[in-house]
């Protein structure tokens, strides 16, 4: 096995997508912050490893790989020891790869970074009502997509529920989940928070993410 080093920061909910993923296959890595509110991730030696300056990145035996979905697929392809976590069945690997692609597109870019690039890189902490709508409105997606599955993608742990709970529970910084409107969702959360590995790979960094937001003194616009 060759050795992985992984560049991130622990508050990082792709980082923590990738912790998850790592820990649930087993795999013993290093873990190399990179703190990008300081602009560490702009330095001429990371730029090196990652042009696009993002994390997580990951190094393998010399190669970098970045977005955290893609690094998961390949985690999983590389090192499980079954395909659970990524089924080989076109068909279940495509309801995965939607749930990534709805993590990526919508949870991440539309939910999330559209709050916490004008939070954190020009100081915006009046949230237009529209950013606190779409949060929401991936609830409600959520709430759906679950139906009568323990799991985001169907009946059994994979990468999408990795991928969306290192998301999600960093939105609740924002909004808070209503268990009573969002049971299924509520209830995948506390399943997830069973895994033996929870609390290290997303738990922690979920809330050191939840404590800094707070600082911020933000606010929805009516």
């Amino acid at each position: 096995m060759g050795k992985l080093i992984l560049y991130g920061l622990e508050a990082s909910p792709p980082v923590r997508a990738v912790k998850l993923t790592l820990a649930a296959l087993d795999v013993p890595y290093e873990f190399v912050e990179v703190n990008t509110l300081a602009k560490e991730n702009l330095s001429e030696a990371f730029l090196k490893k990652n042009p696009q300056h993002t994390v997580p990145t990951l190094e393998v035996d010399g190669h970098f790989l970045w977005d955290s979905h893609a690094i998961i697929a390949y985690l999983v392809s590389k090192y499980g020891k079954t395909d659970s976590l990524y089924p080989k069945d076109l068909l279940q690997r495509a309801v995965v790869d939607q749930r990534l692609h709805f993590e990526s597109g919508v949870i991440f870019a539309n939910g999330l970074r559209s709050i916490t690039k004008p939070l954190f890189a020009a100081g915006q902490t009046t949230i237009p009502k529209e950013r606190y709508d779409a949060i929401i409105e991936i609830y409600d997606f959520l709430e759906t997509f679950l139906g009568d599955n323990d799991y985001i993608a169907g009946g059994q742990l994979t990468i999408a529920d990795f991928s969306i709970i290192s998301t999600v529970t960093s939105l609740e910084a924002f909004v808070e989940l209503d268990s009573a409107k969002y049971p299924k969702v509520s209830a995948w959360i506390k399943r997830l928070q069973q895994l033996p590995y929870y609390e290290e790979a997303n738990g922690n960094g979920a809330r050191v993410f939840g404590s800094f937001i707070k600082k911020t003194n933000f606010t929805f616009s009516t």
